[in-house]
């Protein structure tokens, strides 16, 4: 009796350690998922060529992409938004590009409303400025009511400097920036956004917050630059990219793409959405070169 006493609490101690290695296992495992959401974003880099107007310089512009913010606590701090602008700005790009969805989830720690969430974009620094679209988050609905109408953005966006477009475009040096409005909670004006385009001139650059807009670009050539993917947030080892938020699943996930003449640069973005979390898919911003065709 007293051999099976012992036996029997035996196998308790060893079940109680089996427990606890694997919520301590647990407990790294997430930290380690929280650790990935919250660490400053890795910079990627692209060359793109583009024709550039006959009377513009042969100049190369650089481009910064900063997209999916999603200020909201604990991984997105405004202090980490803020040391994200100070390391755009480090890299001297002559314009940077915004590509929506400023307003975070509520993860049961800090939110922002509309203006508290750009407001870090007043410290961007580009000798052609800061453009903006509007994502998915930005869209003001009934279950949206932090998000503010299309006028009251444009103005919030005019207060700190930055240039809101939405289906409509400007000239930026030698390029033609056309900003889309949200595909995925608006309907769009494609055409009339390319007509703007043409009526301003310059090399073609699209902005849109999501990768859905490019299947129905013209074949020419130009540069969309989105967000909205997050790299699909989580990536599984061997499978990738499980589930993108798009209608196209994960066909434009993450990364650069090139269809006819068209390119495509999907961001992972720098905040989170849902869940404070990032798998082998690091937040990260894009530093895009743009030069002149050759024999333009």
């Amino acid at each position: 009796m007293r051999a099976a006493g012992v036996t029997a609490r035996h196998r308790l101690r060893a079940l109680l350690i089996i427990l606890l290695v694997l919520s301590l296992g647990i407990a790294i495992f997430a930290l380690w998922l929280f650790l990935n959401a919250s660490a400053m974003p890795v910079v990627r880099r692209a060359e793109v060529a583009l024709p550039f107007p006959a009377a513009a310089p042969r100049t190369p512009v650089t481009v910064a992409l900063l997209t999916d913010t999603h200020l909201s606590g604990p991984d997105g701090s405004r202090d980490r938004l803020a040391r994200i602008v100070a390391q755009i700005n480090g890299l001297k790009p002559d314009l940077i590009l915004l590509g929506g969805d400023y307003i975070g989830d509520d993860k049961g720690w800090s939110s922002y409303d509309a203006r508290a969430s750009i407001a870090p974009f007043a410290g961007l620094r580009a000798p052609l400025g800061v453009v903006a679209v509007l994502g998915n988050h930005d869209s003001r609905s009934k279950l949206n009511r932090r998000a503010l109408s299309g006028p009251d953005w444009r103005a919030a966006f005019a207060g700190i400097g930055v240039t809101l477009l939405q289906d409509g475009a400007a000239r930026r040096g030698p390029l033609a920036i056309g900003g889309l409005k949200d595909i995925y909670t608006r309907k769009i004006d494609m055409p009339g956004t390319l007509a703007a385009m043409d009526r301003v001139g310059g090399a073609p650059v699209i902005l849109s917050h999501g990768p859905d807009v490019f299947p129905r670009l013209p074949d020419r050539e130009s540069l969309t630059l989105v967000g909205h993917s997050h790299c699909g947030q989580i990536a599984l080892p061997f499978f990738g990219i499980v589930y993108v938020p798009s209608k196209y699943g994960t066909r434009y996930a993450c990364g650069r793409y090139r269809e006819g003449k068209r390119t495509m640069i999907v961001s992972g973005g720098v905040g989170t959405s849902s869940a404070p979390v990032r798998m082998l898919a690091p937040p990260d911003i894009w530093l895009v070169t743009i030069k002149p065709l050759r024999g333009d």
